[in-house]
């Protein structure tokens, strides 16, 4: 296609307007760069160096870190998503983030491997670690003991998370379940509400709900939580 061909000679040009002494870029953009240098040379000007660098892999472990494939930690995420999601990892994508992102030695970073790799302690430890110093790093350490703590609470005690959002309905009876998940805004459809309720996925108050057509009275002054998979929670104020 013409874009894929006229790209690197339009960013190489960029080198060539800036009298680039240097340039940097990921991994994947070595033959962009170089084009750089040819372009230097046509114009009689003193060819940059360049430097590359390896990219992070996404949270897929496949993908490149990118918006685009929706596999990425953004760095205005909340530290309750930086540490969830940091969580979500393997364990062998973990030793390629401790490289990129800490500043650990190498005689500490080989421990992580051989954590990994040997078996020598348990690696959600380690993970815990890096995901406390991702969010120290964007935000403080008060929030990553927050975030840790909310965690904990949320997926290893089956916890409620600290700031379930509320949802105020009219007194009714005979309301679907799945209508209730889709105007609470837990499930985005009727069809995804059932499928999760088939998946035993969806609690009211800790009470797996497995009907897809169950229907309930939602009587004044009521209230309970709504929850549909691991993440999503609401709670309903009649």
């Amino acid at each position: 296609l013409l874009h894929e061909f006229l790209y690197p000679l339009v960013q190489g040009y960029d080198s060539v307007a800036l009298k680039a002494d240097i340039e940097l870029g990921g991994t994947d953009q070595k033959f962009n760069l170089l084009v750089g240098r040819d372009l230097q040379k046509s114009y009689g000007q003193s060819q940059q160096c360049i430097l590359t660098v390896p990219l992070l892999e996404g949270l897929d472990g496949v993908n490149k870190m990118s918006k685009s494939f929706d596999n990425y930690i953004a760095i205005e995420d909340s530290p309750k998503e930086m540490f969830g999601k940091t969580m979500r990892i393997s364990d062998q994508l973990m030793i390629r983030y401790y490289e990129l992102l800490t500043n650990l030695s190498i005689s500490e970073l080989k421990h992580v491997r051989d954590v990994v790799e040997k078996g020598t302690e348990n690696p959600r430890n380690l993970k815990v670690k890096l995901a406390k110093f991702l969010v120290e790093r964007f935000h403080n350490k008060t929030a990553a003991d927050e975030a840790e703590q909310e965690f904990n609470n949320v997926f290893a005690n089956k916890g409620l998370p600290s700031d379930i959002p509320n949802f105020k309905v009219e007194a009714q009876e005979g309301v679907l379940v799945c209508k209730l998940m889709v105007d609470a805004g837990v499930a985005p459809s009727n069809s995804e509400a059932r499928r999760l309720i088939q998946g035993r996925a969806v609690e009211i108050d800790g009470e797996k709900i497995e009907d897809a057509n169950l229907k309930i009275d939602l009587k004044p002054g009521s209230e309970f939580v709504l929850k549909a998979g691991k993440k999503k929670f609401v709670r309903i104020q009649v």
